[in-house]
């Protein structure tokens, strides 16, 4: 798979399925009630996001893809607020009103970053009369000729309770189908293109998954009972496969770092296979992306989004080579990097022969934050610098090497004597230096802590340092 992204832009994808409203309250937590053993939780903050199958559309949309969205809200108010949130981020919509059940909303409790209460308010919809559900259909039947492609979310809420219909009318209009199942009935999702369970939902229609021969087996009796092209399996931290009527299994491990937060994972997946495919891509490419869009996502709290800047920032990662950057490179990662609430750390230096000293200070420096960024002088600064006969290794090979430590991030080359420039226009949250100096003899020092960042020195390990080792090398003087 190449570094390059499908033109997500050009695609059109279809969404329908159980919406909701996704509430946080969040506030710190110092003492236990006196009523209950139960933490008390003072409430500083109360957001509202897109939940459901409306958090599929937005990560849709924020991929670039043209996306529409059919739902089911109630006429409350907490229905007005999921559609005008929704509207806000340039997602067109159909909503079917109901005046007989409130509109699905799930609220999360949560401090110091964690969950400790939902309370989710609903009402099933799938009883007769629940909603117009002639009325959801006829905007299906109208959206479908604009569409290339049409994602069911199914959050067992029963707006898709006619899923068998939805499926059959876009297969007679051409048009693939991907589904999120729920429940223990997938026979209503005959004909679909491709589902995307996790293993529990699996197991739930299926039967124990104890090894991966007999996750294929119960994967590859769905393709062949409900007439299915594909399913892709999610496994948490196992990764996800991908099991298809007419090809070996593709197993793709789990990339993130740190699992933050699973909430909306499973939406963030299918929105970047419908997204990739929706675009041209091969499914097994689609699926590749959707695996790292999930490991994006993970480190992010609540029902989230990926970008594209952070997916192309992953495929650097993946493909080791792309951590030597230029510097236009190097700031369309670190968009991506704040947007995903990452601290960034930078030092600099020539990194002429890296020794175990070096080596030792960028781990220290790592620990700083979340994401690493080494700028090294390139040849003709480290000549102005260090004499006529340095370096001894070319820039190239400098940073190629510093980029093969588990410690470095990005590596980025700069030409003048001091990246005083290149510091101002990363602007970092930490500004790393090694040696005895001042933090306002550092380059750079000034525009860093005037954006409310650190300036940072660090002690050189003892007894490590190029010169000595070229000393060293060069023997006794004659």
């Amino acid at each position: 798979m190449t570094a390059a992204l499908p033109e997500f832009r050009s695609a059109r994808v279809l969404v329908v399925g159980d919406s909701m409203l996704d509430r946080y309250w969040t506030g710190p937590t110092q003492r236990i009630s006196p009523e209950a053993p139960v933490p008390v939780v003072r409430i500083r903050r109360d957001e509202t996001r897109p939940g459901g199958a409306a958090n599929v559309a937005l990560n849709l949309a924020g991929l670039g893809v043209q996306v529409h969205l059919i739902g089911v809200i109630g006429s409350d108010e907490a229905g007005e607020q999921l559609a005008q949130a929704v509207s806000q981020r340039g997602i067109t919509a159909d909503w079917v009103r109901t005046a007989e059940h409130p509109t699905i909303t799930k609220l999360r409790v949560l401090s110091r970053n964690q969950q400790l209460i939902r309370l989710d308010f609903e009402e099933s919809l799938d009883e007769l009369g629940a909603f117009d559900r002639v009325a959801l259909q006829q905007c299906y039947q109208q959206r479908l000729a604009e569409c290339d492609l049409v994602v069911l979310s199914d959050y067992g809420k029963g707006t898709l309770a006619d899923a068998a219909g939805l499926i059959a009318a876009a297969r007679a209009a051409g048009k693939p189908v991907l589904v999120d199942p729920k429940g223990h009935d997938y026979a209503r999702y005959t004909g679909a293109t491709l589902l995307t369970p996790n293993v529990p939902e699996l197991e739930a229609v299926s039967g124990p998954c104890t090894d991966d021969t007999t996750l294929e087996r119960h994967a590859q009796s769905l393709c062949s009972t409900l007439g299915l092209e594909a399913v892709l399996v999610t496994r948490s931290e196992r990764g996800m496969s991908l099991f298809r009527s007419d090809d070996a299994p593709l197993h793709l491990p789990a990339l993130a770092r740190e699992v933050f937060d699973v909430t909306g994972a499973g939406d963030t997946v299918i929105a970047t296979l419908a997204a990739a495919l929706a675009a041209n891509a091969p499914l097994t490419e689609a699926c590749r992306l959707a695996n790292i869009a999930a490991g994006i996502v993970v480190g992010k709290l609540g029902t989230a989004t990926v970008s594209v800047l952070e997916l192309e920032a992953a495929l650097h990662a993946e493909h080791g080579d792309s951590a030597v950057l230029d510097e236009p490179a190097l700031l369309q990662q670190i968009t991506a990097a704040r947007a995903a609430g990452r601290r960034i750390v930078m030092t600099n230096g020539c990194f002429d022969i890296l020794h175990v000293g070096h080596v030792r200070y960028l781990e220290a420096a790592q620990r700083l934050g979340d994401l690493l960024i080494v700028a090294v002088n390139d040849d003709a600064s480290v000549s102005r610098l260090k004499g006529p006969t340095r370096p001894l290794n070319a820039c190239e090979d400098r940073m190629r090497v510093l980029a093969g430590l588990r410690s470095v991030d990005y590596v980025v080359p700069f030409s003048e004597d001091t990246p005083a420039r290149l510091i101002a226009a990363v602007l970092p949250d930490v500004l790393v230096k090694g040696g005895d100096y001042r933090p306002e003899q550092i380059a750079g020092h000034e525009v860093v802590t005037a954006n409310g960042g650190e300036v940072v020195v660090l002690d050189f390990h003892q007894g490590y340092s190029t010169t000595s080792l070229i000393q060293r090398a060069a023997g006794p003087a004659a």
